[in-house]
């Protein structure tokens, strides 16, 4: 494990992923910045972040042993890891919404952004990405964002939130995950944001659904039970949760 602190960066992601390219880094290579400049979510989405106030992280992990059928898990795996460490500081209500928000209660607090490099039909490596909302209070654009400060009401140490999250993360991702794939989806969905929960939906743009969550497959699909009964499955593209 090597860990690189940067004092600002444009994107922990982009950095890692231009770094990965030009040398040979050791697996678990982590790079950490106190100021994310252009933070990117999921479909290229804005990553709101004040300076000092967050954790902004990025992680390269190699020989993950999956193939391209299994992606998702590695999305799961991640947000089981985040859950459990910040169960450590006992922050309440935690969720995840489909496909990478932390959440507590209906805020969020956190997002997740994986890119993989495929080799043929496998995971050649991940760069897993990690931004958490720790100490800021003011969201300019962000009407369901929040914080551990605010939820907790003070001040958390960014190093022990760090060292938690990293120790979680490398302890379920040094392992076969695949042969735990059943039991990893099963303890997912049940943290799973408004599974089995009537909701509504946006799909293509602008036209409104309702249907009730049944999980999520494994090609990373949301599984919807429409109010006609039938059951479909949505990428990523294809539906909006709201909340």
């Amino acid at each position: 494990m090597q860990i690189i602190k940067l004092d600002a960066t444009e994107s922990t992601n982009t950095y890692l992923k231009e770094l990965s390219a030009k040398k040979d880094l050791q697996d678990f290579t982590i790079i950490l910045t106190e100021n994310q400049t252009s933070g990117r979510g999921q479909l290229n989405s804005k990553w709101e972040s004040e300076n000092s106030k967050n954790l902004t992280v990025s992680i390269l992990k190699k020989n993950i042993g999956i193939t391209v059928d299994h992606l998702y898990l590695m999305n799961v795996c991640v947000s089981l890891s985040i859950l459990e460490s910040l169960n450590q500081f006992n922050i309440p209500n935690l969720k995840v919404k489909w496909p990478n928000d932390i959440l507590s209660g209906n805020l969020k607090i956190g997002g997740i952004l994986i890119e993989n490099i495929i080799s043929g039909s496998k995971i050649k490596r991940s760069i897993i990405g990690l931004g958490l909302n720790v100490n800021q209070v003011k969201f300019k654009n962000a009407p369901n964002a929040s914080s551990l400060k605010k939820i907790m009401g003070r001040d958390f140490n960014l190093d022990s939130v760090f060292y938690a999250i990293i120790e979680n993360l490398h302890q379920q991702l040094n392992r076969s995950i695949l042969t735990a794939e059943n039991e990893l989806y099963k303890q997912y969905h049940s943290q799973l944001f408004k599974i089995g929960v009537k909701s509504t939906f946006i799909i293509k743009k602008d036209e409104h659904i309702e249907g009730v969550i049944e999980g999520v497959a494994k090609n990373g699909k949301l599984k919807v039970k429409l109010e006609n009964g039938s059951l479909q499955e949505f990428g990523l593209k294809e539906i909006q949760l709201q909340y």
